[in-house]
């Protein structure tokens, strides 16, 4: 008997950072994300030989332990261990003989949210597994405690609710942990042309996100003026983002994409830097109307609204820099488990 479990990664839309505490605890957040077919991807396989492995299937890595209540720390692979040892400590309080496949289908440090897509994954193997009572708000919150209590990493909320829930969804964060999730009803002729005009390059530069976090922290403790000047207005610019979609309103969206991509470049130093600025400048002339960086930046993917048929242009142009168009489509449903007895 195998447990899998299958994650779906997102686009940031708009509005991300302001997912981040402390400026979400002080005044609230929103972001607007969506899913797309490329997924984090667990198999777990129940063990009777009191061992716990981990096999990384993109890097073809093995990690063996004796299996524990409390796995000892190992960074290659820590977000997997900050789950087994969680769902050990609050639903078994024994040791989980276990073997745990996994892959993802993009780069880590990517932007698309990989790592705590990974984590959602996992902590659904488990579910899937243990017969866990965990509905998707409960998967989300443990997926955020895992990481930002127990493993201590920098980051947001963003992406263990989109992965989890799935679809278009805007997300609204307020203090004390209070999180609402509102899936959006967009007509499939809108998304559609989404997929059409909405384009997503890979930048070939893959980043540490905690960084750039711990510098936009800083500034928001700090109350530096222009951060969190500009982070309130990525926050109106989610609302922006979500009615020109829900209005049918799409030729509204390059001009959002352009404004989020300035202000965002005010949260922290490293967000962009000469290559990306290049990319971004290329696109545009290539007609681009509007574009930014998924995720916390530095590098990763790069999403760009191009109205008309301006995509083939900008497809040749980056792909003259040895940009390459990641091809996708919107993926309308979240975290989801089986098990086989294959």
């Amino acid at each position: 008997m195998k447990y899998i479990s299958r994650a779906p990664l997102r686009i940031g839309l708009a509005g991300g950072g302001t997912d981040v505490a402390p400026y979400c605890d002080i005044y609230s957040g929103a972001v607007l994300n969506a899913t797309i077919d490329l997924f984090a991807t667990v198999v777990l396989i129940p063990r009777d030989d009191n061992k716990v492995i981990f096999y990384d299937l993109n890097a073809e890595v093995k990690f063996e332990f004796e299996a524990k209540e409390k796995l000892e720390d190992n960074p290659e692979i820590n977000l997997q261990i900050g789950v087994y040892n969680r769902i050990v400590k609050d639903y078994s309080n024994k040791a989980l003989p276990c073997e745990i496949i996994f892959a993802i289908d993009a780069p880590t440090g990517s932007g698309l949210g990989t790592s705590s897509t990974l984590v959602i994954a996992l902590i659904g193997a488990f579910v899937e597994w243990l017969k866990l009572p965990l509905g998707e708000y409960d998967i989300a919150h443990l997926g955020v405690s895992i990481e930002r209590e127990d493993l201590q990493f920098v980051g947001g909320k963003q992406d263990q609710y989109a992965a989890t829930f799935g679809g278009f969804n805007f997300m609204e964060f307020h203090k004390k942990n209070r999180i609402i999730v509102n899936p959006l009803r967009i007509k499939p002729s809108v998304i559609k042309e989404l997929e059409f005009h909405l384009l997503l390059f890979y930048t070939q530069i893959n980043r540490e996100s905690a960084r750039i976090i711990e510098v936009q922290k800083a500034n928001v403790e700090r109350q530096e003026k222009d951060a969190i000047e500009a982070t309130h207005q990525l926050k109106d610019l989610a609302y922006k983002m979500k009615e020109a979609i829900l209005k049918d309103e799409l030729f509204k969206i390059g001009e959002v994409l352009k404004s989020a991509w300035g202000n965002k470049k005010l949260l922290a130093t490293g967000i962009s830097n000469r290559m990306i600025e290049d990319i971004y400048e290329t696109a545009i002339k290539a007609g681009a109307s509007g574009g930014k960086i998924s995720g916390a930046g530095g590098g990763g993917f790069m999403i760009f609204y191009c109205p008309g048929n301006s995509r083939f242009n900008v497809i040749k142009a980056l792909k003259a820099k040895g940009i390459t168009q990641q091809k996708y489509t919107f993926h309308p449903t979240g975290l989801d488990t089986w098990t086989s007895q294959q």
